[in-house]
């Protein structure tokens, strides 16, 4: 990894920084610091995928089957709700204390997961967890912007957009080498070396300024806001599995989203020092890159969620190679976000890469449409590959984006705020695309074919049955799966036409001090 020669690095105080301050940082410093927060995003970011390939052997050893899908959404929703909180404090108090603080909570989530002898226990473990890993995530983006200048920090966030990229396919293959090798409970263990490794290495670069500052917190719009977020996410995670659209538990939820963004705004315009302070929807750079960034979040989240059932079942591939496959889109998110990276430090411009990634994830999606059960390996890597490449397009910009532009004292919030939109993208359209492949399947299939899987699609349930009906099915996956990179593509066209309103304020190579 490539660290800039020109490191003026703001360093953060245990509490707020008063204006105008700025401490340079020694380069080896900044390396250690830029080392240690890539392994503490990665740690957040695997433990949303790594249990997935262990959740069988969980069940067979806690039992609690009607509770599984819980220890998935305990983790995504604490997180959910926990990023935005996170990068309002860190801009009060400072990003170090945060950081310590997040950390801590998440290996001893961790720990409370490895030692769990109930699935309750390791449900309400894994929300503990996740409570730590949602400020690893907006921590982890935001001290770039205190060790690195604008310009070089493209570069940064698109190493870290490749690591998180690359958690989403290592994730399930290391929980199933975990389970086989060991036990499900080392999936939650190996964060405690690797963790207080990578933290004892940033307390160690990234020191304290010992700067105090009072300040009011916004309590009122927090408690708004984990509301909002905490009802959307439960609404997009479980509704149409664990109840029904139209049912009473749907709809409370999306009434007390919509109140408590009512509620929110209001509290929000009156806060002395809010949570989501209102200016920021008044600058240009971080409404186009935050709308950029949710349909990012819906076009990553939509076009990859339902590749592995294709691949699993429609190409009859093994759970280990269906996840070997989808390495083309990691190599593509990897590539574009380094190289993008590496050009916007040459040249401190950005605004034509959001543009150019909308046109590559749209002809990925198109690509994508194409599919089906002949589809060879070669025409999937690339159409997955374009997709890729699309989304490293846009990954480090948003992100380096919205970082230069907003006052420096609100950093941590509009950093937050950016990842808040793109997981909230994800989740709407995971909730979405999934209401419209099970429409697709139901529409494709006969009634007697229907029946015979029972609502579950996997290669178990595929084996027990006759080969018209494994085709059936296979045809029905693909069938019901065009429509959604069909919208996927059209989501990527409206990305573009968005793209076009953004600003762009050349980055520099200058820190900028927290007043300004």
């Amino acid at each position: 990894m490539t660290t800039p020669q020109t490191t003026p690095a703001k360093t953060v105080a245990g509490e707020a920084e008063t204006p105008g301050t700025s401490a340079p940082a020694p380069a080896q410093s900044t390396r250690l610091v830029i080392a240690s927060v890539a392994v503490l995003l990665l740690l957040a970011s695997l433990d949303q995928t790594i249990v997935s390939t262990a959740l069988p052997t969980i069940v067979a050893d806690l039992g609690g089957l009607e509770h599984l899908s819980w220890v998935v959404t305990a983790y995504i929703l604490a997180s959910t709700i926990a990023a935005p909180l996170y990068g309002k404090l860190g801009d009060l108090y400072g990003r170090r204390n945060m950081v310590f603080v997040s950390v801590g909570i998440f290996l001893l989530g961790s720990s409370l997961c490895g030692l769990s002898q109930t699935m309750g226990f390791l449900i309400a473990s894994r929300a503990l967890q996740g409570l730590g890993g949602g400020g690893l995530f907006v921590l982890a983006l935001s001290v770039i912007g205190d060790v690195v200048p604008p310009r070089e920090r493209g570069k940064i966030q698109g190493v870290f957009a490749g690591v998180f990229s690359l958690s989403s396919v290592l994730g399930p293959l290391l929980g199933g080498w975990f389970v086989d090798a060991f036990s499900w409970h080392w999936i939650f263990y190996i964060n405690l070396p690797l963790g207080a490794l990578a933290v004892a290495g940033f307390g160690i670069g990234f020191a304290p300024t010992g700067k105090r500052a009072k300040h009011q917190i916004d309590w009122a719009g927090a408690a708004a806001l984990t509301l909002i977020l905490g009802s959307l996410t439960l609404v997009t995670s479980l509704g149409g599995r664990s109840f029904g659209w139209g049912t009473p538990q749907a709809l409370g939820l999306i009434a007390l989203c919509l109140a408590s963004l009512l509620a929110f705004v209001v509290i929000e315009r009156r806060a002395a020092e809010p949570i989501l302070p209102p200016s920021l929807f008044t600058q240009n750079v971080f409404v186009v890159t935050s709308i950029i960034g949710f349909i990012t979040g819906a076009s990553m989240f939509g076009a990859i969620t339902f590749l592995p059932l294709y691949l699993q079942i429609a190409k009859e591939v093994s759970p280990t190679v269906s996840g070997l496959m989808l390495i083309p889109m990691t190599a593509g998110i990897l590539l574009s976000s380094t190289g993008w990276g590496q050009c916007m430090g040459r040249t401190g411009r950005y605004r034509m890469l959001p543009i150019f990634g909308m046109v590559m994830i749209c002809a990925g999606a198109v690509l994508l449409t194409r599919i089906d059960r002949d589809t060879g390996v070669w025409m999937f890597s690339l159409s997955i590959l374009v997709l890729g490449l699309g989304l490293g397009s846009i990954f480090p910009v948003v992100t380096t984006a919205v970082q230069n532009a907003v006052p420096r004292a609100q950093l941590g919030t509009a950093t937050a705020a950016g990842v808040m939109f793109r997981q909230v993208g994800g989740s709407l359209a995971v909730a979405v695309f999934g209401a419209m492949f099970a429409g697709g399947m139901a529409s494709a299939l006969d009634p007697a074919t229907a029946s015979q899987i029972g609502g579950e699609i996997g290669p178990r349930i595929m084996a027990t049955l006759p080969a018209a009906a494994q085709q059936a099915v296979a045809n029905a996956i693909i069938t019901a799966l065009h429509p959604i990179y069909w919208v996927v593509a059209g989501m990527a066209v409206f990305g573009f036409v968005v793209a076009q309103f953004l600003k762009e304020v050349p980055l520099t190579n200058r820190m900028v001090p927290k007043g300004e």
